[in-house]
């Protein structure tokens, strides 16, 4: 993929080096499951299921200045250009449809994140926190995607955020809304089914 020296997004938030004291327990949906991501990569369909985790306690404790390696801040520069280019695709789709496209947040974080979801561990993977719009991602994710998983290369890179953007753009429709209304009142199984084609569609969203 010829990525570089085309334009990075200025909706970047680096939190990297930022540490976060306390324990992470319980859950929020929202996440895709990992395993899926593997599967579908594994299949050229892509993937990403991620999980939030939030806390009751924990609080962050801001370390010193963060200087990641060559090759992270390569990564850093990718995600960001990578996030320029949804943004222009869905700002040319939304304006289509008579729509204003709202950019997301992207917030790039080392081993534990605080979001508007709650407290989040990066061994969950990437994931996206409609109540702030932000997609958040631990960069090591992507070297855990390559070694641990066997899914190398730009594309597998390109799809993760695209996949979460995807979430943003069902936020943006309502449909992340109607979803979570209609699995408040479903049985925990057809809760499921409904969040596993919310995945499926936020793979199609990716796609776009």
């Amino acid at each position: 993929m010829k990525w570089k020296d085309r334009r990075q997004s200025a909706n970047v938030e680096d939190r990297r080096g930022t540490r976060t004291k306390g324990l992470i327990g319980g859950s929020l949906g929202g996440g895709v499951l990992i395993i899926i991501v593997i599967l579908l990569l594994t299949f050229r369909g892509g993937g990403d299921l991620s999980q939030i985790l939030t806390s009751g306690i924990a609080s962050p404790v801001e370390g010193s200045s963060y200087q990641g390696t060559e090759q992270e801040e390569e990564l850093a520069q990718f995600v960001s250009v990578v996030l320029a280019e949804t943004e222009d695709v869905w700002d040319k789709l939304f304006a289509q449809e008579g729509m204003d496209y709202i950019y997301p947040g992207l917030v790039l974080y080392t081993d534990y994140v605080d979001s508007a979801c709650g407290m989040a561990s990066s061994a969950t993977g990437p994931f996206y926190c409609p109540s702030d719009q932000k997609v958040y991602i631990d960069l090591s994710f992507y070297q855990e995607l390559r070694e641990k998983f066997s899914a190398p290369g730009d594309f597998a890179m390109a799809y993760v955020i695209s996949h979460e953007v995807g979430h943003h753009v069902q936020t943006l429709l309502g449909i992340m809304e109607d979803v979570q209304y209609i699995q408040a009142r479903v049985s925990e199984a057809e809760a499921n089914e409904y969040n596993v084609r919310l995945e499926l569609q936020s793979d199609y969203f990716a796609g776009v």
